[in-house]
């Protein structure tokens, strides 16, 4: 199907997500022009090895299990994942998901964020990612870890094999 859907015409949508303003930019930019009413927004967090290896070793190749929308909003159940949720972006995903009648859930991944998000994207078959530029030029932001920063705001879009700058 046209889009990237898949037979039954749902489109699986990943944001990656690290709370910058960058990728809320990001995120509040896919909200208003890429996401269908019906879509799946995969929210992928990518944190860096730390401290609680041990406790995540389990998850360390394929991330956490899929998080529902409900128990991303509470802070206990992501404390045990290492992540901190910011109310503007559970703001966003809570009118997003109650207006456009999506499904919202969230991955994390411990490790590299280039590999894990290209992992994600061929795990939960992602027909489309959308990640901040953190400033960075347009293949910088993707592979090179210690580009040089540029003044550029909009966000990337990833899809299948195509890398874009979206329009602001």
């Amino acid at each position: 199907m046209a889009g990237g859907a898949d037979a039954d015409g749902e489109r699986r949508i990943g944001v990656a997500m690290d709370y910058s303003a960058s990728s809320k930019r990001a995120l509040e930019w896919a909200v208003r022009n890429l996401l269908r009413r019906g879509d799946t927004v995969v929210v992928l967090h990518v944190q860096r090895h730390g401290g609680e290896e041990a406790k995540h070793a389990v998850w360390a190749k394929s991330g956490s299990p899929l998080i529902p929308l409900s128990e991303y909003r509470e802070p206990e159940v992501m404390k045990n994942y290492g992540v901190t949720c910011d109310a503007e972006v559970l703001d966003m995903l809570d009118t997003a998901a109650r207006q456009l009648e999506l499904k919202v859930v969230a991955k994390v991944y411990w490790g590299d964020a280039r590999e894990k998000l290209c992992d994600a994207v061929e795990e939960q078959k992602i027909d489309t990612i959308v990640m901040g530029s953190r400033g960075l030029g347009t293949i910088q932001r993707c592979w090179s870890p210690g580009a040089r920063r540029h003044r550029r705001r909009r966000p990337l879009l990833h899809r299948r094999g195509l890398l874009l700058r979206a329009a602001r």
